[in-house]
């Protein structure tokens, strides 16, 4: 399958992109980044250096992506979704002196297989969220989000449980939808 990039994308041409990603309107996409087949790249969205991006991924429009995120296969992110990637953000070092690149300590994140980020929601660098968890919209992820936890609020708190097809599990960890319970959450 063909890759689709729009004539007003930014994508280097050191970066990797899987056969059948499409990039769209004004995406910026930077050096070493890798791109898995089948994604679908929004209107607006900013890859960093050194971001990797499983297969079958959505990413909405505006979203940005920084340098230390792995993002795994078939997760979805919301628009206007945000990663942070240093715990300590300055534009200047205590002398005053303006940052260099050498000056960011990364802190690696990891979004693992069919999770899903809502809208609005801002992925503090350092967390991992598990298998199949669903971030509300307009959440704060400062910890780790179990696999299939769904957490909503700011700071992002535990509210229950869904299965990989988006539906909240009961206390049994049961999928009505599904008709099965999940093993070990």
């Amino acid at each position: 399958m063909a890759i689709t990039i729009h004539p007003t994308a930014d994508v280097s041409s050191a970066a990797k992109l899987g056969d059948g990603t499409r990039i769209w309107q004004h995406v910026q996409i930077r050096d070493q980044a890798e791109l898995g087949q089948n994604c679908n790249i929004g209107k607006g969205v900013y890859i960093d250096a050194h971001v990797k991006i499983g297969n079958n991924v959505k990413i909405q429009n505006y979203v940005s992506v920084f340098d230390g995120v792995t993002i795994e296969d078939g997760v979805f992110v919301g628009p206007h979704v945000c990663f942070t990637n240093d715990m300590r953000p300055r534009a200047v070092n205590p002398d005053g002196s303006l940052k260099s690149a050498t000056d960011w300590v990364v802190t690696p994140t990891l979004i693992k297989k069919g999770a899903a980020l809502g809208a609005n929601s801002t992925i503090v660098c350092g967390v991992t969220i598990g298998e199949w968890a669903m971030i509300g919209s307009g959440s704060v992820v400062t910890r780790d989000v179990p696999a299939h936890g769904l957490v909503v609020g700011n700071p992002a708190r535990l509210i229950g449980y869904v299965c990989a097809c988006g539906e909240r599990l009961d206390d049994n960890m049961y999928c009505a939808k599904c008709d099965k319970t999940m093993v070990n959450g």
